[in-house]
């Protein structure tokens, strides 16, 4: 590097040159200096660096930086491929659960981990599952319940039709008498079953602010149709709930019908309504055989009638439509019954902040006996 240096005559120019040295080359930088005024006493500056050392250490740096940054991208990489893989795990569970799924089987459910969105997703899928199922079976139940009840009456029909005498008057008027009473069973028997299908709709009740004192009076009113029996007016209660009046009435006198059907002639059938705390209650009872314990959870099923039901008319479906009609409301039937001596059908639906701050129930009006006992 000296040689360099001499070589170089300074004549008042700054010098920059590369220079081959034993480290490598190196950039070298030779500044003429003159101290005061004196000519002799000039001389150069000089400054040398090793620049392939530089370069060496920034190529370096430079490997290190994209061996650290490959790394880097590899791991940020896999744990994205991680999480993304449990995120979307429940999504992968629910396509094929519901791949596996058929119409056949819907008992297979989606398994609920943590509590995030997609937690929450799962949820409700399982919840609509449910629905689901239980939609299915209750569609198959109704149609294997309807074909079993329907066959017997298309049974009747189709016999006697093959065995009527169209020459003979009085047997074609007896046949034509009996077959259209069993069209007007299998008439009525269709009109509960749409009834029954129509309760899961939103529109199956029309939710209004009723008076109890008249829904009550006006049952009883309509009941006395029903049949000779001694209706009495047991109480009502005085205050105002949020129900479906058509749909309560139905009820009741479905309820009132069925007294009619399991009591004799001329015994008591009571009705009446009242408030207990939280609930509102309305009931029919009777003077009838009762009905035994181990028939009670049975008698609420479609197409079910109770003991010694061969000679009662009916299709079977009258306390279903009545429990059907409480469950819309959010209430429930309770049943009270001893074998011999009778039964208490009563519609327990919940009652308003309103409905439980009324009166509990009145006696009926002495001055309006007619409500009390109805011939």
């Amino acid at each position: 590097m000296l040689a360099a240096v001499a070589e170089v005559a300074p004549d008042g120019d700054v010098v920059i040159r590369d220079v081959p040295t034993s480290a490598g080359t190196a950039r070298m930088a030779i500044v003429p200096v003159q101290l005061g005024e004196d000519a002799s006493s000039s001389g150069s500056f000089v400054m040398a660096y090793a620049m392939q050392r530089e370069v060496a250490e920034l190529r370096q740096l430079a490997r290190i930086y994209a061996l650290v940054s490959l790394v880097t991208l590899l791991l940020v990489g896999l744990v994205g491929w991680q999480v993304s893989g449990r995120l979307l795990r429940p999504l992968r569970s629910l396509r094929e659960t519901t791949q596996r799924i058929t119409e056949a089987d819907l008992s297979e459910r989606i398994p609920v981990r943590g509590n995030d969105d997609l937690s929450e997703l799962t949820r409700t899928v399982n919840d609509m599952l449910d629905r689901l199922e239980e939609a299915i079976a209750t569609q198959r139940r109704f149609l294997d319940d309807a074909g079993h009840e329907l066959r017997t009456p298309l049974t009747i029909v189709r016999g006697h039709l093959e065995v009527v005498d169209p020459d003979d008057p009085a047997d074609v008027a007896t046949t034509r008498a009996l077959l259209l009473d069993e069209i007007d069973r299998i008439d009525r028997m269709v009109d509960d079953l749409i009834l029954l299908s129509k309760a899961q709709r939103p529109d199956f009740l029309a939710l209004q602010p009723i008076d109890l004192a008249g829904l009550t009076v006006n049952v009883l009113d309509k009941a006395r149709m029903l049949g000779d029996r001694r209706w009495v007016l047991d109480g009502v209660a005085v205050g105002v709930a949020q129900a479906d009046p058509e749909r309560l009435t139905q009820a009741m006198l479905e309820l009132a019908s069925n007294a009619v059907k399991f009591s004799a002639p001329g015994s008591t059938v009571g009705i009446g309504s009242a408030l207990a705390p939280g609930d509102v209650r309305l009931w029919v009872r009777d003077e009838g055989p009762g009905i035994a314990p181990a028939e009670v959870d049975r008698i609420f099923g479609r197409f079910s009638r109770g003991g010694g039901s061969g000679a009662v008319d009916g299709s079977g479906l009258g306390l279903s439509i009545v429990e059907t009609i409480a469950t819309a409301h959010g209430g429930r039937v309770e049943l009270e019954s001893t074998p011999g001596a009778g039964s208490t059908f009563t519609i327990v639906l919940p009652a308003t902040a309103e409905e439980d701050g009324a009166a509990d129930w009145a006696e009926p009006d002495a001055a309006r006996p007619e409500q009390v006992v109805l011939p």
